[in-house]
């Protein structure tokens, strides 16, 4: 059994594994690069690739030890937790699904996890880690939404606790992209390839990968919990087996409504990701591709405009601030400060101390409740567009 919160004594580092993320892979140097950005964790492990040879040719190309490259998870959370000096938290950085029988094994081994989202390949799965982890207490788990990591995020939902807004009526997300406008997949395209295979991915695609992303944001800084939805998700491309576009109506706890799209065939649109929140006194609006800001307008008031680490901003987005206001932040702090959030919770665990209010990161509720929205999602969508309970 792992020791909780063992870190490095001369650097104070986490040490970190991770699951995935070799050769070819985008996403596990974002986690890399976000873990080391805040000096928090030092990366020492790896089972990099399902692949044994380029699983060792990853190991070796990061400057891995050579006992400390494996071939399987299983293998790799088993002797790590038997090692002094194994690792604290490993980062899963898989497709979908090996989130969780991958989450399973360091669970019980009680080293702590992060996970890439969507958090399972079904909603029975996601249930059946959360029932783990009930058993596990000692275990720090997050899910790595990252996008409310960043500052402005974080002061919108500040500033909608706080009643700024006044009752929360209309919430609205978009997240349009274009890359897979055409069946890149059939090329080979590693990250098309199992983002629209429904073995590797889950029955959703495009809801799955960026629609929770846009749901998960707009749960979270509006405070509000969906009960109903209504969805239509097409497959614009021939012959994928998986959705591309999503339009989703939803009605939320207290009587707000809202909308979301989601799409992987919208031709000039990068990563398109926009929030917007509407009460009874005002809104907001923020837009990942210029983070740094957000839109405020008091009804009946000119909008003003509040800049991360300018006037307005508040104590906390200040908390997850690096650099002065305008020197951009964006898409690696985002997911740093998910990690330093983690590296706080597991330090404080180690300290046996009860963590600060303000440490925030998505975790395993969140997890089940994007997949209970991606599976209404897909139900509703097969009755025709039918209102579903989430």
């Amino acid at each position: 059994m792992a020791i909780e919160g063992r870190s490095d004594a001369a650097s104070g580092r986490l040490r970190l594994g991770m699951v995935g993320g070799g050769k070819g892979a985008f996403i596990g140097a974002v986690h890399r690069l976000a873990a080391r950005m805040d000096d928090k964790y030092e990366f020492v492990a790896g089972a990099l690739s399902s692949e044994p040879a380029r699983a060792r040719a990853s190991g070796r190309e990061l400057g891995l030890a050579r006992d400390r490259i494996y071939a399987d998870y299983r293998e790799m959370a088993a002797k790590e937790a038997a090692r002094p000096d194994g690792i604290d938290v490993v980062s899963i950085v898989t497709p979908n699904n090996v989130h969780i029988p991958a989450a399973m094994a360091f669970v019980e081994a009680g080293i702590h996890v992060i996970c890439d989202k969507p958090l399972a390949h079904n909603l029975k799965e996601a249930m059946a880690l959360q029932k783990l982890l009930a058993k596990h207490r000692g275990v720090v788990f997050a899910l790595t939404h990252n996008y409310s990591g960043y500052p402005m995020i974080r002061q919108a939902k500040a500033m909608v606790e706080a009643g700024d807004l006044g009752d929360i009526r209309l919430v609205q997300g978009e997240y349009p992209q274009d890359w897979l406008t055409n069946p890149i997949e059939l090329t080979g395209q590693k990250q098309a390839s199992w983002r629209t295979d429904p073995k590797q991915t889950g029955a959703g695609g495009c809801i799955g990968d960026i629609g929770t992303h846009t749901y998960q944001l707009m749960t979270y800084v509006s405070g509000l919990k969906a009960t109903e939805l209504a969805a239509d998700l097409t497959t614009f491309v021939k012959g994928r087996k998986v959705d591309d576009n999503a339009n989703v109506m939803l009605r939320f706890r207290g009587g707000a409504r809202g909308m979301l799209w989601a799409s992987q065939v919208a031709p000039g649109n990068e990563n398109g990701l926009k929030l917007r929140v509407y009460g009874a006194k005002g809104g907001l609006e923020w837009t990942q591709a210029d983070p740094n800001y957000l839109w405020f307008t008091p009804f009946g008031e000119p909008k003003r405009l509040i800049t991360r680490g300018g006037a307005g901003s508040i104590a906390a987005a200040g908390r997850v601030t690096r650099v002065p206001p305008g020197h951009p932040e964006g898409y690696l702090e985002g997911f740093a400060n998910i990690y330093t959030e983690v590296a706080r919770a597991i330090q404080a665990r180690k300290e046996r101390r009860k963590l600060e209010a303000e440490v925030q990161f998505p975790g395993i509720a969140d997890g089940v409740a994007g997949m209970a929205f991606i599976e209404a999602c897909v139900k509703s969508s097969e009755r025709n567009a039918r209102w579903t309970k989430v």
